[in-house]
């Protein structure tokens, strides 16, 4: 008679853990913190595939890992979003509570599947000033942490966030906040231990803009990137628009429908 196979919960949930650290090690990594005018994110990436997206007015989220994965939390995020601010009001729709959902999920597959996921997450809201902004790390087993104005995901996000516990400041404005941003990502991954300089092309940056009423989440372009990583001022109306804006009204929209008109 075969013996079944017994492993202890406690080496379960190790080999989960590791599996999942291992699969997240592998990606690029993410920044995020808070800056004078609002939240900035900024990921490492070279792909069409984006880590960071807006879920509503004044939230945001970025993850790292594996895409379908973090994908399919960003569009159930995205759902829960708008269902709350239709039946409720716009202003129910809060980042703690996006950040209390997102670790019941992840829990729930972390300790109920074969495989958990292999992502972090990062729900971020702006605030009226720095010190009211909101920005909750999830892990893949569904813990989460509150970070204090900034804070880095990926594989090797100890290394980062050093470079940024020692500069950040809140008060700086987007051109210093980005350097920061770029140089922290580029202090690891070099070879031989060598720091790199990233280019616009290799970064995925947006913002949420505390100056901003209604939606704040702008994404910016690589022209805007590059004056940026100039240490150059970009005014506010260039920072880019949101990734589904909706269109604009048309001069010579009909006032009546097709349908009317008796074709008889």
């Amino acid at each position: 008679m075969a013996m079944q196979f017994y492993a202890s919960p406690e080496q379960v949930q190790r080999d989960r853990s590791e599996y999942a650290r291992k699969g997240i090690a592998r990606g690029r990594s993410a920044v995020v913190l808070s800056y004078e005018g609002g939240i900035l994110l900024v990921a490492e990436n070279i792909t069409t595939l984006r880590k960071i997206s807006e879920i509503y007015d004044r939230i945001a989220f970025a993850a790292v890992g594996r895409y379908n994965e973090f994908e399919n939390l960003r569009r159930a995020g995205v759902r829960m979003a708008d269902m709350t601010g239709l039946t409720y009001d716009r202003r129910d729709v809060t980042g703690r509570a996006l950040a209390n959902a997102y670790t019941q999920t992840l829990g729930a597959i972390f300790s109920e599947t074969q495989k958990p996921y292999e992502v972090e997450i990062c729900i971020a809201q702006v605030g009226a000033a720095p010190e009211q902004d909101e920005l909750y790390r999830i892990m893949y087993d569904g813990s989460a942490l509150d970070e204090p104005g900034f804070m880095a995901m990926g594989g090797q996000a100890e290394a980062i966030s050093t470079v940024l516990k020692e500069r950040h400041d809140v008060n700086a404005d987007l051109p210093t906040a980005l350097a920061l941003a770029a140089e922290a990502l580029g202090s690891v991954g070099g070879e031989n231990g060598q720091t790199r300089t990233l280019e616009a092309s290799s970064l995925e940056v947006a913002v949420l803009d505390r100056r901003r009423t209604g939606r704040t989440f702008r994404r910016l372009a690589d022209s805007v990137l590059t004056t940026l990583l100039g240490h150059e001022q970009v005014p506010e109306a260039d920072l880019g628009e949101t990734d589904a804006a909706p269109p604009a009204h048309g001069d010579s929209k009909p006032t009546e429908s097709a349908a009317s008109e008796d074709t008889e």
